[in-house]
């Protein structure tokens, strides 16, 4: 693989600013005081406003550096100046943001008063302190590639005060190790954002050597997914100002008072609580039913909710039935607490479970389970009010379950109820009708001859028969993606109201069908009855032709009254919306979670022995 060099991609730079080409440097076209006027000459300030003209096209746009644009002006105003080592020196800022750098080379020394130096969005993996101007105050090397701190903690530039390293693979012992005061004494700010850290206590305690240090930046490690963050951090650096973006306010500092000292209040898993509220919008499945369909069977339907949440679970490779290894990671491994009687169903047959192996070992698998809500009869508005808080101590998976983010799916359930079959009076269901008896004898029917006015009695006296019911019919009648990030990024809740868009039954389509071939054979009658009338009266002439053409107008007929019959239920139907919410547990004053955390560890104790 081809490297690339950060002293090429700033040669290549510097190349590109055309110090020594028009306008810039010396010329013919440079008016002197021994040079005579012409029209091949230009004034000093002319060819200044060549340079910031905003039409001009000798004007660049140098983001990468400040100091580009006021360099080209010495090179008008005093060309003379501009020899290498000038060149290099002048520059105390260099911002190169996506550009493939891969290597840090011995050639970004020559810029010997570099104090700025933002790397962003490369493909650096290594930084080797030796390279880096000892002038340097600040080092930017966001999103890069970076596995590990051991390259950059010899040598370093004794000034440095802000080190930007979030968006990289870090997070082992040995970086936490290199992340003290004896490293970076004058560090005031710190960066470590979306990394892959996960003890905070180690953390904290090396970041608390950095005597000078005053903003971090933690959100979007793992380990802030807790309950702890941020009233850990806060009371365990009680000379930082700001964190996260936020100033630390002194009425946090109060709250969050004692919290270090009570090392039991530091956990390492995460508390969220998923909500589903109101649905509304789904048709009204009794709408479009035949008034003149049997009495049975009798259809019922019913309506939940279905997602999918991380669990966690040890897998023993001593059991190899991955059915009772989801089933002990569903009930061991998550705590479910339910404002309402819930109900717990098992997967569908065609439902498999994620699973995603974590760094420690082969044997830690974490889980998305499906939880489904209770059932509900059809109404305009179904308020499920289904509230699950899932304990999770795989913060590296919750992690990136929540950047995934989580799908809802709302199912319907059409149950068929049949009258129970006893000897004294059989009923048969249509699934045994008088064709499939024929088949064995012609004149065999599931009702005996001869016993009308006997049945006609029992239903006097019977009440209302006993119904068994068909195995359920299932459909997913919608699903949608709910976006998690925000979560990964700092915020405590999401709440969204998920659009599912227009959904059509299974009856109203028939019956829009069944409308629709309606509207056709009566408009294919009518239009005959006109040509027989016409024909009668011109005679039987053309008549011929006119039924062609009015066999050819059906097409073009049906297809209007589709359209037509579509645009009808589109502006009728309303789109589905589903409430959902999720939110993360954050003890907001040490008090509370002195008294929450007890709740928690006998949960905990309880996941650990299903028995």
């Amino acid at each position: 693989m081809s490297t690339n060099t950060l002293s090429a991609v700033l040669e290549k730079l510097i190349q590109r600013l055309c110090l020594k080409d028009f306008p810039c440097g010396y010329g013919t076209w440079r008016r002197t005081k021994d040079s005579t006027d012409g029209a091949e000459t230009e004034e000093t300030d002319a060819l200044l406003d060549l340079l910031s003209c905003p039409h001009s096209p000798w004007r660049h746009d140098e983001t990468w550096s400040p100091q580009a644009l006021t360099l080209r002006q010495l090179a008008v105003l005093t060309p003379e100046r501009l020899h290498a080592d000038f060149i290099y020196s002048y520059f105390t800022t260099l911002r190169i943001v996506n550009q493939s750098v891969s290597v840090i080379d011995d050639g970004l020394l020559k810029f010997s008063k570099l104090e700025e130096l933002v790397l962003s969005v490369n493909k650096i993996s290594k930084i080797p302190a030796e390279n880096l101007p000892s002038t340097l105050k600040i080092l930017e090397l966001r999103d890069n590639r970076v596995l590990a701190l051991d390259s950059l903690t010899s040598c370093l530039p004794p000034g440095l005060q802000y080190l930007g390293l979030g968006s990289n693979s870090l997070g082992s012992p040995e970086d936490v190790c290199h992340l003290t005061g004896t490293t970076w004494p004058q560090l005031v700010c710190l960066d470590l954002s979306d990394c892959e850290f996960q003890d905070q206590r180690a953390l904290l305690d090396a970041l608390s050597t950095l005597s000078c240090l005053r903003t971090l930046v933690l959100e979007g490690n793992p380990f802030t997914l807790t309950p702890s963050y941020p009233g850990f951090t806060i009371d365990h650096l009680p000379h930082l100002s700001c964190l996260d973006a936020a100033w630390i306010s002194s009425e946090e500092r109060h709250l969050f008072r004692g919290f270090a000292e009570m090392t039991d209040l530091i956990v390492n898993w995460a508390s969220a609580t998923v909500s589903v509220g109101k649905v509304r919008g789904i048709p009204d499945p009794s709408t479009s039913v035949d008034e003149n369909a049997p009495d049975f069977p009798v259809i019922t339907y019913g309506y939940f909710i279905t997602y999918g949440f991380l669990s966690h679970q040890t897998v023993d490779l001593k059991f190899s039935d991955s059915k009772c290894d989801a089933a002990y990671a569903t009930e061991a491994n998550v705590n479910l607490q339910s404002n309402k009687n819930s109900e717990k169903e098992s997967p569908e047959p065609d439902t498999q479970d994620v699973m995603v192996h974590t760094k420690e070992t082969s044997h830690d698998t974490a889980h998305v389970s499906r939880h489904s809500t209770l059932k509900l009869t059809w109404s305009e508005s179904m308020d499920f009010s289904d509230t699950l808080t899932y304990t999770v101590g795989d913060l590296g998976g919750l992690k990136k379950f929540f950047n995934q983010g989580l799908y809802l799916m709302i199912q319907e359930e059409k149950v068929l109820w049949w009258p129970t079959v006893s000897d004294e009076d059989p009923v048969a269901k249509p699934s045994r009708t008088v064709k499939e008896k024929n088949g064995r004898k012609e004149k065999e029917t599931p009702i005996k001859s001869g016993s009308t006015k006997d049945k006609s009695k029992d239903k006097k006296k019977k009440s209302v028969p006993e119904l068994v019911q068909d195995a359920p019919i299932r459909r997913t009648l919608g699903s949608v993606h709910v976006p998690l990030q925000s979560l990964v990024k700092g915020s405590q809740k999401v709440n969204v109201l998920c659009d599912l868009g227009a959904l059509h039954t299974e009856t109203e389509v028939e019956a829009q069908t069944q409308k629709v071939e309606k509207d056709l054979v009566k408009k294919i009658i009518e239009d005959k009855k006109k040509e027989d009338k016409e024909s009668k009266r011109r005679g039987g002439s053309g008549t011929k032709q006119k039924s062609t053409a009015a066999l050819k107008g059906k097409g073009k007929g049906r297809k209007e009254c589709e359209v037509d019959a579509d645009d009808s239920v589109s502006i009728q139907l309303e789109p589905v919306t589903v409430e959902l919410s999720v939110e993360l547990e954050k003890w907001r004053s040490a008090a509370e979670a002195h008294h929450l955390l007890p709740t928690h560890q006998t949960s905990v104790s309880q996941q650990s022995d299903p028995s």
